[in-house]
Formats: structure tokens, sequence, C-alpha cells
């Protein structure tokens, strides 16, 4: 189905498409079915998945009168939406304690173990997986409602701020800092350059490399960044980029290894970060397939997810998901242009 469809479908709230897919709405990272009787949202807010499963596995929670997670009410299911209750009230009541899992299974009379299996059973992740989806999330919205990392960390269980940057950035994501800057007043410099394969613009904060993009057209590269960070004040090269953006250069013209030093300020889910961790330990003319990846991750069904985090990833090359294939040896997309991902696996096994 095509974006128009699909909103067409929400729009008018048709039942048989509740098979189909569902959609998250951005501002309140609830997931619904197409036939929710809830207040639609902006079209704009809105962002659609084959399953439940990538909704969860992408950091979203459940609409309460919908149950978009829920199918023909088993008893892992009933179990689940009984559990995902309890979880959000925790978050809202438990006045900044992290209730362990164990917590949640006694309430319900059952065992951690099998109330895991429920949960990946029914949403594709672990009990406590969701659990700290949602206590980030709730984290995210803390900071961007103005509160300070330290207020924000202990209101939704992390007891140290050590452990928010252990869990935020896990070595590759956006660390809290970066993420509460992220909205009006974050500095992103870019510069565009020419390569191999077009225009190129590289991104980044002070931190780090924040997007790499291709294509033809500079003002629709910059417009492409800008609707990537909407509220984050774009200009110039300023700072380090012009050497990083050498370094990179110096990948596509010579010997296709990214030097491991360049610095990223990325951010993503959980699972995203999961999948882009397992990119970066593809080497140059190397490749994995999605299934490969969703093994590796403990999941073999999730490798429509893999897909979708590799297509998501904004910083191409130095995350190379042009390593990734198909089951069957092909080309499945890439953000940039197949013709494109196939010249980089060309020269990388020119250099392998």
């Amino acid at each position: 189905m095509t974006r128009d469809e699909m909103l067409q479908a929400i729009k008018n709230r048709i039942a048989k498409y509740d098979d189909v897919f569902v959609y998250g709405v951005l501002t309140t990272g609830i997931f619904c079915k197409p036939s929710c009787k809830s207040r639609p949202a902006k079209d704009e807010n809105m962002v659609f998945f084959e399953t439940p499963a990538f909704a969860a596995s992408n950091g979203f929670r459940p609409c309460r009168k919908c149950s978009p997670h829920l199918g023909g009410g088993s008893d892992a299911e009933i179990l689940v939406k009984s559990v995902i209750g309890r979880m959000s009230e925790a978050l809202n009541d438990n006045d900044g304690c992290k209730v362990p899992l164990k917590a949640f299974a006694e309430a319900e009379g059952c065992s951690p173990d099998h109330l895991s299996r429920m949960f990946k059973k029914t949403l594709g992740i672990s009990g406590a997986d969701y659990y700290e989806l949602l206590r980030q999330k709730a984290f995210k919205q803390a900071l961007k409602s103005g509160q300070s990392i330290s207020e924000a960390a202990y209101e939704t269980g992390f007891g140290s701020l050590s452990r928010v940057y252990e869990k935020s950035s896990d070595n590759l994501g956006m660390s809290p800092a970066s993420y509460a800057k992220g909205g009006k007043g974050a500095e992103i410099a870019y510069v565009i350059v020419d390569c191999h394969l077009g225009r190129m613009l590289a991104a980044g904060t002070h931190h780090g490399i924040c997007a790499i993009y291709f294509g033809d057209d500079d003002d629709a590269l910059v417009e492409e960044l800008k609707g990537e960070f909407p509220k984050a004040e774009i200009g110039k090269e300023i700072g380090d980029l012009s050497q990083w953006v050498a370094n990179i250069l110096d990948y596509l013209q010579r010997d296709m290894t990214v030097p491991r030093h360049i610095p990223l300020d990325m951010y993503g889910t959980a699972f995203q970060r999961k999948v882009w961790q397992e990119l970066l330990k593809i080497a140059p003319g190397e490749t994995r397939t999605y299934m490969d990846i969703a093994r590796d991750l403990g999941n073999e069904k999730a490798s429509r997810a893999v897909g979708r985090a590799c297509a998501t990833n904004p910083v191409s090359l130095i995350v190379p998901c042009h390593r990734v294939v198909g089951t069957d040896g092909k080309l499945h997309g890439y953000r940039w242009g197949l013709p494109r991902k196939e010249q980089l696996r060309q020269m990388e096994h020119k250099y392998a």
C-alpha cells in the first residue's frame, strides 16, 4: 500500500486493514490500528509499520482504545495487555524507582521467564526490553518538557547519570545531552562535496557526524537534512567537520576503510542501535543478510525490522548498511538508490 492509501484507510477507519498495517504517532509515541476510534493525528506525524512487533521494537506503545497488539484474545495477549498497563502506571506512580520485571510477573501470578516469553510471542521483544523502551521514551519526553538530565533520570528510574548514558549511548547513539539540545538551538553544520557517488552531504554537531546523504541536487540534500532535524540551527561547515569529511572521502577514493576515530552523534531506538552495532562488525568486501543479523539479535523473524533499521540509518558508509543483502543474495533497497549500493560493493571488493 502507498502512504496515501494508508492515510485514507485511517481517515475512513477501515477495519479490513487492521491486519495489514499499524500506524505510530510521533507526537504521542502510541501506535494504533487503522480502524481506531481515537482522533486522527496530523498526516505528517504518522509513521507506518507492517506489524505491531515492528512498532513496539521502534519504541511505540500500543493504544489502550484499540489494542493493536492483540488479536483474538489469547491468554498470552491478555497477559501482555495487563502488564503493559502496569508498566505505564509504574512509570507515572512509582516516584522515580525502576520496577523489576519480577514484580510485574508476581502481580500476574507467573514467573519472569514466562512473562518474557509471552512478550516475545506477542510483540517480538522481551518484557524487560519493552519496559526499557517505555522508560527511554519517558526520559526523552521529560527532556523535551524542559527538565534537566538529572531530573529526567530520577523520574524515570535510572538512578544515576552513568546509567542513563550507558543505556542511551551504547557507544553509538546520541547522548542524553545531545538529545536534549536536539530541539531549538542545536547546531548542525554541513558541507557538500563531489565524490564517486555524486554529491555527498556530510553533517555533524560538535560531538560527531550525524548524517551522510547522497544525491544529485544540493538544495534537495539540504532540505532532507532540515526535514530530519527540523528544530536545529543548520548552517555551513564549522569546527572539525572538514577533517572528518576528508577522511570519508579518503574512504571512497582509496582503500574503502573508514577510520574508526571519526566520532558519531546519531540517535535511534534501542532496536535500531542494536542493528547498527551489528553493521559495524561487517568488514569491507563482506556481506550479511537481513536474516543473519536478525538471527544474531536473537529473533530470526525480525528480518524486516532489520531492513527498516538499515533504511533509517542516517550515517551512510561509516555504519555500512550497503553490506547487507537479501537471503537470495540480491540487493533489496538502499536509501540512496541501488546503483550507488552496487557501486560501493564493487569498490569494496576491489580493495578487500
